[in-house]
């Protein structure tokens, strides 16, 4: 998985807590295989969309650069 993905899940996640990223309580790592994410993310002109939990949030992330945090986009980023 890329470190921009992990960075931006994170961010949107730490966003949505109204928190800074290092303020997290737990690791993106204990609730989503990194290698997943990656694979999904290789497949670039594929549709895709992956949802999962973390501690009090739903994280959905799309093929078209959206991640969002129980239901609300807090970030775009840049799809490769």
């Amino acid at each position: 998985m890329t470190e921009s993905l992990v960075s931006d899940i994170v961010g949107a996640v730490a966003e949505a807590r109204g928190v800074d990223p290092e303020e997290l309580d737990f690791t993106l790592y204990e609730y989503i295989a990194a290698d997943a994410l990656h694979q999904l993310e290789a497949h670039g002109e594929s549709t895709w969309t992956v949802t999962f939990e973390v501690p009090e949030h739903q994280v959905t992330v799309t093929s078209q650069g959206g991640v969002f945090v129980d239901g609300q986009q807090e970030q775009a980023r840049t799809t490769v």
